[in-house]
């Protein structure tokens, strides 16, 4: 593949997690009743959120998000799109059902999933590229702080719990996703297979979790 095909592929898997992201921090801003304002914002942490903490790490500043708004706009209409569709069919309904709200969850964690799969293999990637690729652990770490890190954000915000303490091996998966990408990356020596193989393992160990309802011990219940 060539270098104009990797870029390509690279954007296209960057507009992937933005959207999805954009779309679960907007879905979790209605869920909490914010208005148009406070949507948006929830929706453009969650999308941008991880990518900043992962350059402020590596030192590149200002981070990649305010020096390319591209994704920062794709985000912005992704979250205006979902509010809009949102409060047109509750407009045509006027209350939300248990089926909706059931509805809901389901969009909320399909493209959660997609986003934390996206964004951590986006992160693996961008940690190869500098100057510490052999330092695994580094690179591993830029993979999941980068999935894991807007998801934090939006739920800090929301007043709820984060999803990487409570649900389902949500951190656990962008952990192997990310360990995944490295290795197959290095087998390999190609990023775009690397990539896929783990977002792919991202997005089965999160629906697995959720469907057999696995999640990590505790103390208590």
């Amino acid at each position: 593949m060539s270098a104009m095909d990797t870029e390509l592929f690279i954007l296209i898997t960057d507009i992937i997690g933005t959207v999805a992201f954009a779309v679960s921090g907007a879905m979790a801003g209605i869920r909490k009743k914010m208005d148009i304002f406070g949507v948006n914002i929830l929706a453009l942490l969650t999308a941008t959120g991880g990518g900043i903490i992962r350059d402020l790490i590596t030192g590149s500043t200002p981070p990649m998000a305010f020096k390319n708004p591209l994704f920062v706009i794709i985000a912005a209409v992704t979250a205006n799109v979902t509010f809009i569709f949102v409060w047109w069919q509750h407009k045509r309904k006027r209350e939300v059902s248990d089926k909706t709200r059931a509805i809901y969850e389901k969009v909320f964690f399909w493209f959660d999933t997609i986003g934390l799969a996206a964004f951590t293999a986006d992160g693996v990637h961008t940690g190869l590229l500098g100057p510490y690729a052999n330092n695994a652990f580094l690179v591993v770490f830029l993979g999941v702080v980068t999935g894991v890190g807007g998801g934090v954000l939006r739920d800090a915000l929301s007043l709820e719990m984060p999803y990487i303490f409570v649900k389902h091996i949500y951190a656990c998966a962008s952990i192997v996703g990310a360990a995944i990408v490295y290795v197959f990356y290095i087998i390999t020596g190609s990023a775009e297979a690397a990539m896929l193989a783990g977002f792919f393992f991202v997005c089965v160990i999160r629906l697995c979790a959720a469907h057999y309802g696995w999640n990590l011990p505790k103390a208590y219940k």
